[in-house]
């Protein structure tokens, strides 16, 4: 497959604006390792292999380990994630397949058990800005490093 477009070339002032929706996203105090594994699992749901690359090796630069990358696919049938960590899991298949959940009000409420109203609002930011880049990557074909 080769790359479509270059659109960091293409619209500059477009993806200026979701590079600061994504600084935004990360000052607002979410834990580092749980951002990273809700990045990995939109983009794995996406099937975005740019940003699986790159979610991967940003999420082992911060500390996460073998295990738990290969298991984030898997994550409802190991017992590597925490309650926290796997509401957060769930929403973010719930928020990234929204056409097909319509996020259920069982995964709401597993996900307020553990968040606070602020945190939920901002963990869906959070999925929604992942899955705006995966988006950009998929449809123009942006490519990992070989």
């Amino acid at each position: 497959m080769e790359q479509r477009i270059d659109f960091y070339k293409a619209s500059p002032d477009a993806i200026k604006a979701l590079i600061a929706l994504e600084a935004a996203v990360i000052k607002l105090g979410l834990e580092a390792p749980l951002m990273e594994l809700i990045k990995l699992r939109t983009s794995q749901i996406n099937g975005c292999a740019y940003c699986v690359d790159l979610h991967t090796s940003d999420a082992r630069k911060k500390g996460e380990t073998e295990r738990r990358l290969y298991a984030v696919s898997v994550w409802r049938e190991t017992p590597f994630f925490s309650a926290r960590e796997r509401a957060a899991l769930a929403w973010t298949e719930a928020i990234t397949n929204i056409a097909q959940t319509h996020a259920s009000d069982e995964d709401y409420h597993n996900l307020s058990a553990h968040f606070s109203e602020r945190e939920m609002v901002d963990l869906t930011l959070a999925i929604t800005t992942i899955n705006s880049w995966n988006r950009l990557s998929i449809g123009f074909r942006k490519m990992p490093a070989a």
